[in-house]
This record gives C-alpha cells, structure tokens and sequence, in this order.
C-alpha cells in the first residue's frame, strides 16, 4: 500500500504519479487523488491543531495558526453559511491540511460522485421554480464567495453538484484569477453555458436577465436578485392553480431580522406573498432532518422552592435506504408554572404534567398529530384532576393549587401548540427572527382584546393577575388556545415560564442567546444553561424554566416524483 502522509493515515486508492489535474485543465489549481483514511476514529492532525488553540471542541474561528492558507477559505465560509444560511453543507467540509515537500495538501469530503447541477439542469420535469432556486442560490455564493477570492468556484461547470435534497453544493473551492477580476458578466456568461449545454427550454424573461449580465447592464447583485425574484413571482403566479409550493425568503442576516409580537392565529406558516415580496428560493415538500431538545428548570435567587415543572417525550425512527436517509419522529414537550403556596404550585404543576404524558400515551396512536378536540380534552383532564384535588381538601381563594401551562406536539414536519396562563412558546427562523406565537392569559391582555389602549391597560394594579389557569376552577373557566402549523423551515422553539420571559428578556436577547442555537453545531444543553443563567442576571425573582426545541428540514425530492436518482 502507498500512503499520502508519512504518518500512513491515508492511503492513496490511485497511484499518486498517475494524479491529474483536478479539473483536467490548468495546473495552478492543484492536484487531486482519492484517498481512504485509515484511522477515521482519530482526530485529525487539523482537529487536534484546532482544538488545541482555541479550547474549544468545536471551534468558531478560522483565524489559527498553523492551518495551510489553502484551507481557510473552507473554514471561514463555512461558519459564515452556517450562520447565514439553511444550507450550510454547501461547502465541502475539511477533514485534513498540513505542508509536506512545500506544498499545501487538503483533505476534502469526496463529492466526485454527486450528481452534476449540468445534468440535472436539463431534465423538464424539474420545474423552473427550482431553476430560479439554483440560479438564487448561486447569486447568494456569489456574494460569500467574493472576500475569499473563490468566486471562480461558480464558474467551473464541473465543480456545481447537487445533494441528495436538491441543494446546490460546491465539489470543492478554486481560486479566482489573479490578472483578470471577475465580474458579474462572467455569471451571466456561466448561466448561458448551462441553458445552452443542456438544451433546456428557457424562458424569454431569463434570457433577458442573462443578455443584461452579459452587457453590463446589470451591475450589482440587488439589482440581479429583483430580477430573480420577479420572474420567481410571475412563475409561482402562473402555476398556482396547480398547486405548485411556493418560495421562501431568502434568509437575511441573523443581526438584522426584528423581533416581533403577534397574536396567534389559526394559521401561523407564512404565508407566499407576504411584503408583497417572492424571493428565488423554492419551498419543496418538507422532510424532517433532525429533531433536538434540551429542557432545565432553576429555583432562581429569591424563592424557597421550584414550583415550575416540565416535561419531554420523543421517539425518534431513522430510516435509511440506497436512496438516502429519512427521519421520523414524534415530540410532546410540556411546561408548567405551580402556584398556591406552601407546596400547592409544585404538586399541581407536577400533576398536569403526568396526567397530560398519560393522556397522550393513551390517545396518540396513529402517524399524525391528535386533533384539536383530543388536545382539548387532554388540558382539561389536566385540570379536572388539579381541581379535584382542590375541591377534596376544600381549599379555597389563593390557597387552591394551580398551574399554567405551555405545551407543544411535533409529528414530523407538522407540529400543534395549546397553553393557558402567562407561559409563553417563542419561535425563531432565520427568514422572521423572533415571533411570541402565545398571547398572555392575564388582565391587561384581556384589556388590550377588549380595545383598552396598552399603556392603560397595563397601569393597572391586577394586570398580570391571571385569567385563567389549570386547576382552581371547573373546565367551564378553563379554554386553551390551540394553534396547528407546518414546519417548513430551520426552527428553533423557546417553552418557557415567565420566569425567563418577564421584563422583555427574550426580545432583548435573542440575537445573542438564541440565534446562534438555529446551528446544528449548538450544543443545545450548554445553550439553555447560558439562558437561565441570563435570566438570574436580570430577573432571578421567580422560578426559571425553559425548553428548546430545535426543529431541522430538508426539501423532500421522493415526494416530486421527478426520478433525479439523487445518491451519493
């Protein structure tokens, strides 16, 4: 056997004299050969170097020593994309680098064996939607590309494959030419290469885009993207009758998305022209990726005991065949906030959440989600066994035991919320930010929905007194909002009682404690601990408790039908 490094981790699967030039033309972009690690259990000679100068298992900077010049452009990009992007598996990871005889050698993620966007660029049944999703995706690289110098990636026809979900990735990075500065004419030129290599049928509207780069006349990427997203919208227009999915916005930075307060409605997926705006990027029928959790609950500074409480139960399938792999799961995430003196807030919280883990374990049967009547028979099973407790011991005003409760069911790419009291369920996506999808259940809320002004509304002594809650009361007093919705984008939810959410906290914070956990590389655990130590620092007079839900997906190409016999 014949090895690429000295140590003989890597063993080349060609001989090394017989290597080419790895687009078959010009040397002065390297070489390439296939080898096969090893040792894949160890860590790399790049990890380890990682990991020994910044302290971190999973280090965020690509600024450290020692790492060849070659390989950081793939580091840098991919955190950029990775906080920017859906798609962060764009670029090709880097599994090794180090310097031997003068020259720089990388190891990257073997993609030679991806299907070419070329190939794929001239099937018909692939709709034009997907084409201007490519075409968006790829004016988006063109902009990440452009302070590492590696825009000349987008511009070798043989270097542009697709995954497995239709995403648009790179085989690898190339630099750009050192005496001529590309341009977005270069672009242009590169999309009339695909049209024309693959006798695809193109649209009069495209073409005028493509003759406008090749001219000049489109100068800038702004000007590039309302193009795009013009002929996207008339596209997505023409085909609504056939119930063709639509396009998503194209994810803004993190740092300039808003937060924003809503009430909940029956519906809260977005909806396709809202702004009047049809960015590039096509919605395909979702699949689940990956569905993670984490939950912790904190006494706080001020009070003698833990009245809140929580609960999570999932089960998670994988399923993997030739052709790729598959997730199915199912989620019940669970939150109380007791209340009742002595230990009544602990006992009633605790008691709505097993009565609801029972329900559900009872009457959640099939593949899909329990319908609004189960969801409401579950909180009021919840109360009436709170309650009945309460009627035994003839308890009576503030000393019967209750609860609030926040409560969220994942089946698959659909999930249902339903709560009562004042504990919230926040959701994050890169493309709205920050949304509160509960409305409070207390006086001043109550106000506000009878047209009391809010600052009014809010002056008064018993605002944040409670409407309504679990257990004090029959079920005649006890309504839940139910709310149904699909998971059709990278989501992050935040159940949490009011003890993290008092005083603004989360629409303050979110940008620095919640944005960054929307990356699968956040470690879910560590970020909730940082977020309950937050809540400490600035409100610590109740109980703390909160769930994270991190919900990942995947466009779904097996549901199209369209035989692109994606596989690696």
């Amino acid at each position: 056997a014949t090895y690429l490094d000295p140590q003989q981790r890597y063993r080349l699967l060609e001989p090394l004299s017989q290597k080419k030039p790895a687009m078959g033309q010009e040397s002065n972009y390297g070489t390439s050969v296939r080898v096969l690690d090893c040792q894949p259990f160890q860590k790399s000679l790049l990890q380890a170097l990682m990991e020994q100068q910044t302290g971190d298992s999973q280090p965020q900077s690509s600024n450290i020593l020692g790492i060849p010049g070659s390989a950081q452009p793939y580091i840098a990009l991919k955190e950029y994309l990775t906080l920017k992007e859906s798609y962060h598996a764009i670029i090709p990871d880097v599994h090794d680098a180090w310097q031997q005889d003068g020259e720089s050698v990388l190891l990257l993620e073997d993609r030679s064996g991806w299907p070419l966007l070329s190939d794929l660029w001239g099937n018909e049944e692939i709709p034009t939607l997907q084409i201007l999703s490519w075409l968006g995706e790829m004016a988006q690289l063109w902009e990440a590309l452009e302070p590492w110098h590696c825009r000349q990636s987008l511009l070798e026809v043989t270097n542009l494959r697709v995954d497995k979900y239709g995403v648009l990735c790179l085989e690898r990075l190339y630099p750009d030419p050192e005496d001529q500065p590309l341009t977005l004419e270069d672009l242009g030129q590169m999309w009339r290469r695909l049209f024309s290599q693959s006798q695809r049928t193109q649209l009069t509207s495209l073409g005028d885009v493509f003759r406008q780069l090749c001219t000049g006349e489109i100068t800038t990427l702004e000007e590039l993207r309302f193009h795009l997203e013009a002929i996207a919208q008339t596209e997505q227009f023409t085909n609504d009758q056939e119930d063709v999915p639509v396009a998503a916005e194209s994810s803004p930075p993190i740092a300039e998305a808003s937060a924003v307060r809503q009430s909940p409605t029956n519906e809260v997926h977005p909806t396709p022209t809202e702004g009047g705006e049809l960015p590039p990027t096509v919605i395909l029928p979702m699949q689940l990726l990956s569905l993670d959790d984490a939950g912790a609950t904190d006494i706080g500074y001020q009070r003698p005991h833990n009245e809140d409480c929580f609960g999570v139960q999932t089960r998670v399938n994988k399923l993997e065949t030739p052709m790729g792999r598959s997730l199915e799961a199912r989620g019940l995430y669970i939150l109380c906030d007791g209340m009742g003196g002595h230990s009544g807030g602990e006992v009633a919280s605790s008691m709505a959440v097993e009565t609801l883990k029972q329900y559900f374990q009872e009457n959640w049967h099939d593949d899909q989600l329990p319908s609004e009547e189960t969801i409401r028979k579950a909180v009021h099973a919840a109360n009436q066994a709170i309650y009945d407790v309460n009627q035994e011991k003839a308890r009576s005003g503030s000393g019967r035991m209750g609860t609030t409760l926040v409560m969220m069911l994942v089946q698959n790419t659909n999930a249902a919320i339903a709560h009562v009291g004042d504990s919230r369920l926040y959701r994050l996506t890169r493309k709205r930010g920050l949304e509160q999808l509960t409305v409070d259940h207390e006086v001043g809320q109550r106000e506000i929905n009878r047209g009391v002004d809010p600052e009014i509304a809010y002056s008064r002594p018993d605002a944040h007194q409670l409407t309504q809650a679990l257990g004090p009361r029959n079920e005649q007093f006890v309504n839940p909002d139910v709310q149904f919705f699909e998971l059709n984008e990278d989501t992050l939810f935040v159940l949490c009682s009011d003890g993290l959410s008092d005083n603004e906290l989360v629409e303050d914070h979110w940008q620095t404690h919640l944005a960054p956990l929307l990356s699968s590389r956040a470690n879910l655990d560590q970020g909730i601990l940082q977020l309950i130590d937050l809540a400490n620092e600035h409100n610590g007079h109740d109980n703390i408790t909160a769930i994270l839900i991190r919900v990942k997906v995947r466009p779904n190409f097996e549901q199209q039908h369209w035989g692109l016999g994606m596989g690696h």
